[in-house]
């Protein structure tokens, strides 16, 4: 892979270039690799069907760096999922924790995500936005591949295959996957969901905000205690990138 270097890319031809080469999530995946080369790394959040993204990745381009914002209040199942795909997928894991404890947060400020929408905004920006932030810096990142699809919020309904979030190249290479894509994936190749997709975690993230759906529920709806659909890591805090994410209501 080249070098990791600032560039300027014309998304529209870009993106229009991909749809005419209709490329597939792994040729999106080496073109990225091409394109942006040491400066690319991926993000997981080792949910329900994170298996996915971390295998084509990983295929595509062993050694990626995966970083992993670990807020201190995961399931412990899926502490258990990064190891176990860590092991089997032999991926490059760069963890990054919140600068706070959970522990001093707690003693300072209380329960966060228990005081509504504005505790949830601070406890986001805590323990996920300012961790992913100073992660993307530390590695040098310039583009990150990430597994959001349109099917699952309002906001990744209105996504490019390449987008650009706060000056960082971002790449979707299963953005037009359904339900039926990602199953058949998982199956074909031997990959787990996670450890509580079956108990009804379709969407898995912190335990204090994270809860079972019904099958006839959207996938994120049980995130957040259904104050939003977004932690705020794939939201651009620039006014001008954020109106969609506004007018989306996440």
């Amino acid at each position: 892979m080249q070098t990791a270097e600032k560039q300027t890319l014309d998304l529209s031809a870009v993106n229009a270039h991909l749809t005419e080469q209709k490329a597939d999530a792994s040729a999106i995946i080496a073109w990225a690799a091409k394109q942006f080369g040491s400066g690319l790394a991926m993000t997981s959040s080792f949910g329900g069907q994170s298996a996915i993204m971390l295998h084509l990745a990983s295929r595509v381009v062993p050694n990626i760096p995966v970083i992993v914002i670990d807020t201190g209040y995961l399931f412990p199942e899926t502490y258990q999922f990064i190891q176990e795909l860590t092991e089997k997928l032999s991926l490059n894991i760069k963890v990054f924790s919140p600068l706070m404890t959970a522990a001093r947060q707690e003693a300072l400020y209380g329960k966060l995500w228990e005081q509504g929408e504005d505790g949830m905004d601070r406890y986001h920006a805590i323990n996920k936005v300012e961790p992913m932030q100073r992660a993307l810096k530390e590695l040098g990142v310039t583009a990150w591949v990430a597994g959001l699809r349109r099917d699952q919020s309002d906001y990744r309904a209105n996504l490019r295959t390449v987008e650009v979030q706060d000056g960082v190249y971002k790449i979707h290479p299963i953005l037009d996957w359904s339900t039926r894509d990602v199953h058949q994936y998982l199956k074909t190749h031997g990959l787990s969901y996670h450890p509580l997709y079956d108990k009804g975690y379709k969407s898995v993230g912190d335990w204090h905000s994270t809860r079972p759906i019904t099958d006839d529920q959207p996938e994120r709806s049980g995130r957040f205690h259904g104050l939003k659909q977004e932690c705020g890591i794939h939201i651009p805090s620039t006014p001008a990138e954020n109106q969609s994410a506004e007018s989306a209501n996440v």
